[in-house]
């Protein structure tokens, strides 16, 4: 097996769930469960699936067997016609082929939801036909790593064509520890406003510990722009757990000492931590396997450059591509489009604007709207506000800006104004402004 250097690359959210008791070792007869889920398609998001890629390399490579790995990828990118090295996938500068010999178990509109939340439930009944119809075939001795990467917002994760609500993930874990599925879960979650998943919804009483790349109201950033292949390679909290995890000894070194140095490396969001902070006791080999002693090797500590928020990556790959340019013709579309990008992004924040204004006539109420963060608690009111604007104006999975602007419905929520009055304003508004051309399903 070929040694996989650990790759710099997901701004992560990591949830470690514990069964009854905590112990820093895996039960005996217990085995290592793996779900490597990449939840965005586009090439625009190039280093989301390279980031799940690179981590099935490095399970593979310490020892986790691939019959305990199961793999949710879009496989949009390794051959496309954006992609000028067909079939190769890189997660840091000058890196290794992390495509080389994936097994991928779901694949294409395979990815979503309920297939991500039915494998890792451990439901063969839900995918049957779908796939590989494989899923987590885990016991009350067994230890489960996942790992999530993708866009997020408050109380959600996006996939491909729909999002994971907080609420479903939370019924899904509880489920699991009832069922006696696991040992310890360890879930490490790449996404923009991360921590919103876990704050004061996850309790601290359900032996699950939670490691989030951003904060409940920040995005997470990606790194490393590749001029050759027009992609950014890598988010900036995967690739600092990705180094670290090679560099150090992981059958001696603590999930705890991981979250530490991780959050000191990271310094464009706050890696944050939830739930039972007693569990981060417990070794990351138990999750992730190791190297035989002595023989790891240190990665390449690559600095951190090219730095941007995730949601911002679109922008920045049109302007990195249009003064690498030299074609004319070709610049003068690479402008067009960026210009049309801009444009979209403006009609959708006055689109929200109208959508609030259409409602709230008060200016302090609309000042707290549109200019604070509050905590989501809500999650019945705010859920349905999204998918009302899911379903009216756009498809917030394909739109990674749109996902910036849910901070405003959760404001309305906690405010307590009446949910039915919203959710008729934002149907009145977008099928007004889909009559007027207004409307783009394209990612912006």
């Amino acid at each position: 097996m070929r040694m996989w250097r650990l790759s710099t690359a997901l701004v992560s959210v990591l949830v470690l769930v514990a069964g009854p008791a905590s112990s820093s070792h895996l039960p005996h007869n217990g085995k290592t469960w793996a779900l490597l889920v990449a939840g965005s398609s586009g090439y625009e998001n190039y280093r989301h699936q390279a980031d799940v890629c690179h981590a099935y390399q490095i399970l593979r490579g310490n020892g986790i067997p691939d019959e305990q790995i199961i793999v949710m990828m879009y496989d949009d990118i390794a051959n496309s016609n954006e992609n000028p090295i067909k079939g190769e996938i890189i997660n840091e500068p000058g890196g290794s082929n992390v495509y080389v010999n994936i097994s991928k178990d779901y694949i294409g509109d395979a990815v979503n939801a309920s297939t991500f939340l039915a494998v890792l439930r451990g439901d063969k009944e839900a995918v049957t036909g779908v796939g590989s119809g494989r899923v987590l075939e885990s016991g009350p001795h067994d230890h489960i790593f996942v790992n999530f990467v993708d866009h997020g917002a408050p109380g959600l994760l996006a996939m491909p064509t729909d999002v994971v609500y907080a609420s479903n993930l939370l019924s899904t874990l509880q489920d699991m520890s009832a069922k006696s599925k696991f040992a310890k879960m360890v879930l490490y979650v790449e996404a923009c406003e991360s921590g919103s998943m876990f704050d004061g919804i996850l309790p601290d009483d359900t032996n699950i510990f939670v490691v989030t790349a951003a904060d409940p109201a920040e995005s997470s950033y990606a790194c490393y722009f590749d001029d050759f292949r027009r992609a950014y390679l890598a988010d900036v909290f995967s690739a600092m757990w990705m180094q670290d995890a090679e560099q150090e000894d992981l059958s001696r070194a603590t999930l705890h000492h991981q979250f530490e140095t991780v959050r000191t490396r990271t310094n464009t969001s706050h890696v944050e931590e939830y739930g039972d902070l007693n569990v981060g006791a417990t070794f990351v080999k138990d999750f992730i396997g190791a190297l035989p002693v002595n023989s790891f090797r240190s990665a390449i500590r690559h600095p951190l450059r090219d730095v941007v928020s995730s949601r911002d990556v679109p922008i920045e790959v049109l302007k990195r591509s249009i003064r690498a340019e030299k074609d004319a013709a070709k610049k003068h579309v690479l402008r067009q489009k960026l210009h049309r990008m801009n444009k979209h992004r403006k009609m959708m924040s006055t689109q929200f604007r109208a959508i609030i204004e259409s409602v709230i006539k008060s200016k302090d109420k609309l000042n707290t709207v549109f200019n604070t963060r509050k905590q989501l608690r809500n999650l019945k009111c705010y859920e349905k506000l999204v998918q009302a604007y899911h379903r009216y104006c756009y498809n917030i999975a394909q739109n990674s800006h749109a996902l910036g602007h849910l901070y405003k419905l959760v404001n309305v929520c906690e405010m307590g104004l009446e949910a039915e009055l919203f959710v008729h304003s934002i149907k009145s508004v977008c099928e007004r402004n889909s009559s007027a051309g207004f409307l783009t399903d394209h990612v912006i």
